[in-house]
């Protein structure tokens, strides 16, 4: 197992492709921290999954734009597991498409509260941690909306343009510390509230090079690599996982 005996704090994670990609990690042998923030019901079904299938699992809440929150949370970890090796940033909240005559500046600031703040925040409180055991491993999940940039999601850009710039900087920042930060840029994944089978779903699926829609787990699984030592020489790269709608320089 890539993760056996590290620890992985995910943002996000009771649902959707966070959910996913805690039990993906948990299946690799990390202990995975699900955080929440509204969801409680939610991320304590998913730790109660890593747990029943022979993982560990706790579910922990914090806002993650709130700075205290947040190192509570991750000294709760810290107690709960003795260290926090890795992180991925995924939470994310409010509205995301619209036009701009149709959104507010809160929905601007709260999209850049999640893509900047939150990072900022997270990584500030498990840097002394990775620190202290040596280095660490971030993941921030970004998007391929970043290389397309169409019209009507000028609010998903403002948090997510923002977290790819952080990201690069921090590789950079960060990297004498042993700490890499690394991107995932997520398609259209399929996830509890995708139907496959729907002709939309099939009709996206056969634009992409791969012919199929893609499962959230591949984003786990993307996570997976960059938190594990496979990728200890990687910092500062932005991998899409689209299934080919996009490369890395461009559409």
């Amino acid at each position: 197992m890539l993760l056996e005996g590290r620890v992985a704090l995910v943002t996000g994670g009771g649902r959707g492709i966070g959910a996913a990609i805690a039990r993906v990690l948990a299946r690799e042998g990390a202990a995975v921290a699900v955080n929440y923030s509204a969801s409680q019901e939610k991320a304590e079904r998913v730790a109660r999954q890593i747990s029943d299938a022979g993982g560990r699992a706790i579910a922990v809440r914090a806002d993650v734009r709130d700075p205290d929150a947040v190192k509570a949370m991750v000294e709760q970890v810290v107690a709960a597991y003795g260290r926090v090796d890795g992180l991925v940033n995924n939470a994310i909240g409010g509205r995301q498409a619209g036009k701009l005559e149709e959104a507010t500046m809160e929905d601007y600031e709260t999209a850049f509260g999640f893509g900047a703040r939150a990072v900022i925040n997270t990584i500030s409180a498990a840097r002394p941690h990775m620190c202290q055991a040596g280095g660490g491993r971030v993941v921030n999940i970004v998007t391929e909306l970043w290389n397309m940039a169409p019209a009507g999601w000028s609010v998903y850009m403002a948090g997510k343009g923002a977290m790819v710039g952080i990201s690069r900087s921090l590789a950079a920042e960060l990297g004498p510390e042993n700490i890499t930060v690394n991107m995932v840029a997520p398609g259209w994944m399929a996830d509890e509230k995708v139907d496959r089978d729907s002709a939309g779903s099939k009709s996206f699926a056969q634009q992409l090079p791969l012919r199929r829609h893609g499962d959230a787990e591949e984003i786990g699984n993307a996570c997976a690599f960059f938190l594990s030592d496979l990728a200890a020489y990687v910092t500062g790269a932005y991998v899409p996982v689209c299934g080919g709608r996009i490369t890395q320089m461009g559409a």
